[in-house]
């Protein structure tokens, strides 16, 4: 449509076409900014969702600012604008035609790569797990980004076709130099099409790294630790290694209290109580229902382990305190008596009166047990 424009001023002279160019690009910016904007903030502030809202502001400033400059790249087109001024024609295109077709190819290419990675930031703030991802947002990026570049060397008239061999030859030399970012890259892709993780999930790897997950870039995912530490971790070593995502998935996990009790206990009046314990719990949620499970019979006392779940992973440890310190008060409460290792040492004494091994008050280390007696007697652990 922009090649016929310069037909509708045949016969107009240069400053008449100027000034009716002019005019018209004032009046359309104006008209954007007052009148079409604002009737679509006015319909969109009306809607519940916040996406819309993102939409309109970002496309604010390249609806502006194209209104304006389609009117000074119409005017370097216009013949009685192109005869009139001293400027060879093809200077005038390299002043002015191809400079705010430029502007506009870049603030469009902005608004578009602002957009998207606002509406994929607000969608992550609400939580939902849908298919967008900040790995979805660098990809999006790039391709702008190439987009963009590609458009304007057609613009200026740049032949592409020679660069695509030197862009070759330079992305083996980037490919070997900046091979580990590289990785990353498509690391952090893979990681975003196998949904491992997203924002807000806490995760484990298997060297004992944990934490929450805060930032997911091009090179490298941010956790954030419970000690309030920011862990770095490259996408490929992500890749690479075993990720547990514990909010996946559900939010919810499951917590196991150990207990030992002493045998000779009433089991079920023991099970009873502890069940109520968990379930006074605060923290713990009524469905699925705690249990108590009788794993084995230790030394010196029944081993139990009682199961109850939590509404997220970060509560499981806070969790087992109050379960562990409530427990203790109600057992030794119902006088249940929780069993720890006793060791008993009998000494017999010599004939003479002095302990065996013990001569003038100084220890004989040479000395013998007498036959018939023990040193030391070791009943082991018990719990009774």
């Amino acid at each position: 449509m922009i090649p016929s424009l310069p037909a509708l001023f045949d016969g107009v002279s240069a400053v008449e076409a100027t000034v009716a160019v002019i005019v018209v690009s004032v009046v359309a910016a104006l008209g954007m900014e007052f009148v079409v904007l604002r009737l679509a903030r006015r319909f969109v502030s009306t809607t519940d969702s916040a996406y819309d809202d993102i939409v309109i502001s970002s496309l604010r400033a390249p609806l502006v600012v194209t209104a304006a400059l389609v009117g000074v790249f119409v005017l370097t087109q216009v013949p009685a604008v192109r005869e009139s001024v001293l400027l060879d024609p093809q200077l005038l295109d390299d002043i002015f035609g191809r400079p705010s077709l430029s502007v506009i190819v870049l603030v469009w290419a902005y608004a578009a790569n602002a957009v998207v990675n606002r509406l994929v930031a607000a969608v992550n703030e609400e939580g939902n797990r849908f298919d967008f991802a900040p790995v979805f947002s660098n990809v999006w990026t790039l391709a702008v980004l190439v987009g963009s570049v590609g458009t304007l060397l057609w613009l200026w008239g740049i032949e592409i076709t020679p660069l695509l061999g030197a862009a070759g030859v330079a992305g083996i030399a980037v490919g070997f130099a900046a091979k580990d970012t590289v990785a990353n890259f498509f690391g952090g892709i893979a990681l975003y099409f196998d949904d491992t993780y997203k924002i807000g999930d806490y995760i484990v790897l298997d060297d004992g790294t944990a934490g929450t997950v805060s930032k997911v870039g091009v090179r490298s995912t941010t956790l954030l630790t419970r000690d309030e530490v920011l862990v770095t971790v490259p996408n490929a070593a992500l890749n690479a290694a075993k990720v547990t995502n514990e909010s996946a998935p559900q939010s919810r996990r499951r917590v196991r209290v150990p207990i030992g009790v002493a045998y000779g206990t009433d089991i079920d009046a023991f099970e009873a109580l502890a069940i109520e314990v968990v379930q006074s719990e605060s923290l713990v949620l009524d469905s699925p229902k705690p249990r108590a499970r009788l794993r084995s019979f230790g030394d010196s006392a029944l081993q139990y382990e009682l199961l109850c779940w939590v509404r997220g992973p970060t509560r499981r440890r806070r969790a087992q305190h109050e379960l562990n310190s409530a427990l203790y008060k109600a057992l030794a409460a119902a006088d249940i008596e929780i069993p720890y290792p006793k060791r008993d040492v009998t000494v017999a004494a010599a004939a003479d009166g002095h302990a065996p091994g013990v001569a003038d008050g100084r220890p004989d280390v040479a000395s013998s047990v007498p036959e018939g007696t023990t040193e030391a007697t070791r009943d082991g652990d018990r719990g009774r």
